[in-house]
């Protein structure tokens, strides 16, 4: 061990008259501890949301729509051999969105309708979640027959809807819902909505409060049908082997089909949510990070007073031959091992709560009685978390470096002092 270790280290211990630095010392080192770990754990928690809230989004919508400027889409049939032909795209199917109103006895609420084709897999592009009752091949009219429904149902096409949506209705496996066209029917009377009987076949979970209370799902050519667009389709989901290449290939296939055609990836269409989420994620690194510039000025003040109280003990060792590296080399070791500590334990505080932050907020959430995300204000129903090392390191190199620069004065002013001048009157 060196000597300027050994002489930092028993500058760390109180002597009988340094009590009170003593006490600084041990509350910037929790100063430190407590940053880091909050920052730690804040940081997981903006990266769990925004994996958990991208993965949601591409799991209920593709990663590349296409549409034309025209509105409804004629011979789609073509196009998309042309977009299974781009490099990159792994599967791709027809969707049509509508709006409607979903009425079961007394109850009723609008909905979002959403047409799929289940028999050209559909599902290998989109994944409406996961289903609670029910299955999503019952909507194709084969698979219904396996069911074995009574006279009266077996004719009927099939509707999923989400949990949310079941709930607030009163909605149950294979109860028969009406579904109320906004485009009327024109009679002597005036036009008239549009009504028609569906069975429940399948209820969805998706996690996604806004898809579960809103969205309901048919096959494409019931929802053709009901909304009377002949053999047309709103437009084409895509999906790709990398996500993060979805804008290149939405380029690729407005080039390659022209005018009318606009391809949109999932990072336009979801721009301002996870912009604003980057915001917060710094926002909240630079708010967090004052904790632990709070105390690095602690740790200033606790290198001045010991500085101040240790000019007879550093005039000796100048006296004895120490040079003014070697003065300056003791106190940001001190300053260093202070920071160092509290880093330490601050990573390992916060690494525990953000690995565990799922479990622990059941705890809280049984032990109080209180939900803390409720499904109906946020998009998500759970506190997740993700722990991004890369982030750690940020915050242990950054913590580390701002206690050293919290120790350049001190050690400074330490190493600039006059052994005569400090032994003058022993």
């Amino acid at each position: 061990m060196s000597f300027e270790l050994f002489i930092s280290l028993r500058y760390l211990k109180a002597g009988r008259k340094q009590v009170f630095v003593s006490i600084i010392t041990f509350i910037s080192m929790v100063g430190i501890f407590l940053g880091v770990a909050a920052l730690i754990v804040v940081l997981a928690v903006m990266n769990g949301f925004e994996t958990d809230l991208r993965d949601k989004i591409l799991g209920i919508n593709s990663h590349v729509v296409l549409t034309e400027y025209s509105g409804t889409m004629r011979n789609y049939q073509k196009i998309m051999k042309d977009c299974a032909r781009v490099d990159g795209v792994v599967a791709v199917t027809p969707f049509i969105y509508g709006q409607a109103m979903l009425k079961n006895g007394e109850s009723v609420s609008g909905v979002v309708l959403k047409g799929l084709t289940v028999e050209a897999g559909a599902f290998k592009v989109i994944n409406i979640g996961r289903m609670k009752e029910g299955s999503a091949d019952y909507l194709s009219e084969k698979h219904r027959v396996n069911l074995r429904l009574d006279s009266s149902l077996a004719g009927l096409p099939g509707i999923i809807v989400g949990k949310e949506l079941a709930k607030n209705l009163g909605i149950f496996l294979f109860d028969v819902v009406n579904l109320i066209s906004p485009m009327g029917v024109p009679t002597p009377l005036g036009m008239v909505p549009r009504m028609k009987k569906f069975l429940v076949v399948g209820v969805f979970d998706s996690g996604f409060y806004e898809y579960d209370s809103t969205l309901a799902c048919l096959a494409l050519k019931d929802c053709q049908e009901f909304l009377n667009m002949d053999d047309n389709v709103t437009g084409i989901e895509i999906r790709v082997n990398d996500i993060y290449k979805a804008d290149i290939i939405a380029k690729v296939m407005e080039r390659k089909l022209g005018y009318p055609y606009l391809a949109r990836n999932w990072m336009e269409m979801n721009k301002n949510l996870f912009s604003a989420l980057k915001l917060e994620k710094r926002v909240m690194f630079i708010i967090l990070s004052l904790i632990v510039l709070v105390a690095a000025f602690n740790i200033i003040s606790i290198l001045i007073m010991v500085v101040m109280g240790k000019n007879r003990e550093i005039a000796i060792l100048k006296s004895m031959g120490a040079t003014s590296k070697s003065i300056m080399k003791i106190f940001i070791l001190q300053g260093l091992i202070i920071g160092a500590l509290g880093t330490f334990f601050g990573c390992l505080g916060g690494l525990s709560i953000a690995l565990n932050i799922k479990k622990l907020s059941h705890v809280i959430e049984n032990l109080f009685k209180f939900k803390i995300l409720s499904p109906d204000v946020y998009y998500l129903s759970e506190l997740p978390s993700r722990v991004n090392y890369v982030d750690v390191s940020i915050i242990v190199v950054g913590t580390m470096l701002i206690c050293f620069l919290s120790t350049i004065y001190p050690s400074w002013r330490a190493s600039r002092l006059d052994p005569a001048e400090a032994l003058r009157y022993e």
